[in-house]
């Protein structure tokens, strides 16, 4: 009974705060001075939002403008003057209801009006192997239940969007149709690959291993994979049920090399990894992937648009594809002949995995990574977040 009333309290003041923004959204003048930032679902501090973020903060126009990074946890530590925001509580709804630019990489919530006046710049979070909604043929995940509406709120959704950061050539296509994006596309590679230009010498190496607490003396292997739409435990919640057997990887590996898994941002998961400490380094959701990627020194994934960053690198990756068939075929299906471009080799099996890379060759798969890169990876140049913040200087005055 007692839960029943909390519940119905809670459905009550959310319907009073509903209304209150949108009350908000008529009656309040936007301030193009306020500018909005949210990286995935605000769970981390992460991604293109954070690298344009931190360059205003290079640059000194934290103080200029005031902004504001919309996180679940608020206490998350932020360089610059910034505030944090916890997410869908009442200062997060006026902030939308004013601010003059917004700058996420997810789509946003079906109830968020966008005004006129504001400019939406979506910096989106990755090259799509994977189909993209108007071009998917069904759709599996949490809270969806048939296509055509999933479609309908997608389509919905993008035609708020002013402004969309594109990686290459590919996806830019893609992006027109499969977003029915008809507004100013910026095909100027992704902000969060910058550092991967500006840090990856020795000393920053260094400096971010010791950082994150990892061995100086140890090769050091990033496992990681992607989200299965049809594995979840609630809307947003997603599993990790990779059937990769880490033991064997940790008996046939751990003398020389340490593992780093991190989870999609999608993925909700407490594994227990103290069996395989030592050589399993976890790491959750606050940790910005492009840190790992310079830490290591070969990438393991199967599906994820870390190949594409990744391979800005030209380091090796390896995919471990235990269910291709079925995540191809039925689940999503492709853009593009992933077995025939993949830059790396593909297995299927921990067995198959563990002798690919003990036995990696470089120049094997030189070519395919040079063709891979230049598709893929021509727009990066690790000035991305520069062009941004140069766009919203100009829409902020």
């Amino acid at each position: 009974m007692v839960n029943q009333v909390k519940k119905r309290v809670k459905q009550l003041l959310k319907i009073v705060i509903l209304n209150c923004y949108k009350a908000a959204t008529r009656i309040l003048p936007v301030n193009k001075r306020i500018i909005l930032f949210e990286s995935n679902l605000g769970r981390n501090y992460t991604g293109s939002p954070r690298a344009i973020y931190e360059e205003m903060v290079r640059q000194g126009l934290d103080k200029k403008y005031r902004c504001y990074f919309i996180l679940e946890d608020p206490n998350t530590p932020i360089p610059g003057a910034a505030s944090t925001v916890k997410r869908s509580r009442f200062r997060y709804f006026y902030l939308f209801a004013v601010a003059g630019v917004w700058v996420c990489d997810t789509r946003l919530p079906q109830y968020i009006i966008k005004r006129p006046e504001c400019t939406y710049i979506q910096t989106w979070h990755g090259t799509p192997l994977k189909k993209l909604a108007l071009d998917m043929d069904s759709v599996y995940m949490a809270g969806e239940e048939e296509i055509d509406s999933y479609k309908k709120n997608f389509y919905e959704n993008t035609q708020t969007w002013d402004y969309l950061i594109s990686q290459n050539h590919f996806s830019t296509e893609i992006f027109r149709r499969a977003f029915a994006f008809k507004k100013e596309m910026l095909e100027i590679g992704y902000p969060r690959n910058d550092v991967l230009f500006k840090k990856n010498n020795p000393e920053d190496v260094r400096a971010l291993k010791q950082e994150l607490g990892l061995p100086l003396d140890k090769r050091i292997i990033l496992y990681a994979p992607t989200w299965r739409d049809n594995e979840f435990y609630d809307n947003g919640k997603y599993k990790f049920n990779s059937p990769l057997k880490f033991d064997l990887l940790k008996e046939a590996l751990s003398k020389d090399t340490i593992m780093i898994v991190k989870y999609h941002y999608l993925v909700m998961e407490q594994i227990d990894w103290s069996p395989y400490k030592g050589f399993i380094y976890p790491c959750d959701l606050s940790y910005d992937i492009s840190a790992l990627y310079l830490v290591s020194d070969m990438l393991i994934t199967d599906y994820s648009s870390v190949m594409f960053d990744y391979s800005i690198l030209r380091r090796p990756m390896l995919f471990y594809c235990y269910d291709l068939e079925a995540y191809k075929d039925t689940l999503r299906g492709f853009y593009f002949d992933f077995l025939e471009e993949a830059p790396g080799p593909v297995t299927f099996t921990t067995e198959e995995l563990i002798a690919a890379i003990q036995n990696y060759e470089a120049s094997t798969y030189r070519e395919k990574q040079e063709a891979f890169c230049h598709k893929y990876n021509h727009a990066d140049d690790g000035n991305a977040s520069k062009k941004v913040v140069e766009l919203i200087t100009k829409i902020a005055g």
